[in-house]
């Protein structure tokens, strides 16, 4: 890992922060791509299209920069950071096939390509390959946290699924299935970079905690952007949540706002998906004021995670995680 004085450098902007996590983060590409390869054909074609499809890497290289928070100087955070980003590829791979996907980053997915059953497959395959890593660092608390983890994933996962089509479900419902299904990835990649890095229990808390706060507030954005962006910026097609018959909050928020006609046509969205009223639907968000309360909402948590920070030490690494709170924030509006 770069060490580097803690005033050297003060990261501004998502441009700073790869700048900062940019050598750990070809190591971490590197061994990616060497632990996805197979003897398996179609495996390594699907692999293949996953690596080219690029994307931030945003959960491992959170986690990098925690381990640098941390004081960390060791190697495993390399390993620790393909295994998480394993995990997610996998968990992105399942939810294409549940959500009948066919668009990811702004390309076609593996299962419109190859189909459900391989994308599945595959999926598992890079489970198990996370596993294998997360074994060979021999550390029963760093498996512990990520055996956690992935079964809280995958709790969420069918959370959503019952979440499906339910015009009732409240913000609390919500927020419990992107707490299981996003931010407790987030949470676990920080809280393993201070677990790395030795730091005394607060610290490794307050680690996590920020990891969880940024987990919320960059899903919130992301169900926001739903409603507010262009498929070219946003990567998938434009309402796909509302086409899925999934109650995100800008949704629930403007049922609770807009005038009973609107509402009606809100239920009748969610329940039985479909975009033929896609725009009479972002109408009535926007006159609702759903928007602006779903950024605020996105703001409060990144703002929480900003002040979790506060526990660690100076460093430009601690800088780097405190602007990424700020950049969860400002794709939005």
């Amino acid at each position: 890992m770069t060490t580097m004085p803690a005033t050297a450098f003060r990261p501004t902007d998502f441009a700073d922060v790869r700048a900062l996590a940019d050598d750990d983060m070809k190591r971490v590409d590197g061994l990616i791509r060497h632990r996805l390869s197979s003897d398996v054909v179609l495996i390594n074609q699907i692999a293949d299209h996953i690596i080219a499809g690029g994307g931030k890497r945003l959960r491992p290289m959170l986690h990098v920069l925690a381990a640098g928070a941390a004081g960390y100087r060791g190697e495993e955070h390399i390993k620790l950071a393909a295994v998480i980003e394993f995990i997610h590829t996998s968990t992105l791979l399942h939810d294409d096939v549940v959500d009948e996907s066919d668009l990811r980053r702004g390309r076609k997915t593996a299962n419109a390509l190859w189909g459900n059953a391989a994308s599945v497959l595959v999926g598992d395959f890079l489970y198990s390959r996370s596993f294998q890593l997360m074994v060979e660092l021999d550390d029963m608390r760093v498996m512990r946290i990520l055996a956690n983890t992935t079964n809280t994933i995958a709790e969420g996962e069918v959370l959503q699924l019952l979440n499906i089509g339910n015009a009732d479900v409240d913000e609390a419902a919500y927020l419990a299935v992107i707490e299981r299904k996003t931010a407790v990835l987030f949470a676990a990649a920080t809280e393993l970079g201070g677990v790395l890095g030795g730091l005394p229990e607060a610290q490794i808390a307050a680690l996590r905690r920020y990891g969880m706060e940024l987990g919320y507030a960059f899903q919130i954005a992301d169900d926001l952007l739903d409603y507010v962006s262009d498929s070219d910026t946003l990567g998938k097609n434009i309402g796909d949540d509302l086409a899925e018959g999934k109650p995100t909050l800008p949704l629930i928020y403007a049922m609770q706002k807009a005038d009973p006609e609107q509402v009606q046509s809100l239920r009748h969205a969610i329940e039985h998906g479909g975009l033929d009223s896609l725009e009479r639907i972002i109408a009535a968000i926007r006159d609702s004021g759903a928007l602006d309360r779903t950024h605020e909402r996105a703001v409060v948590h990144a703002n929480a995670a900003r002040a979790a920070l506060e526990a660690l030490p100076p460093s430009s690494y601690r800088d780097a995680l405190a602007t990424l709170a700020d950049y969860s924030v400002q794709r939005s509006f």
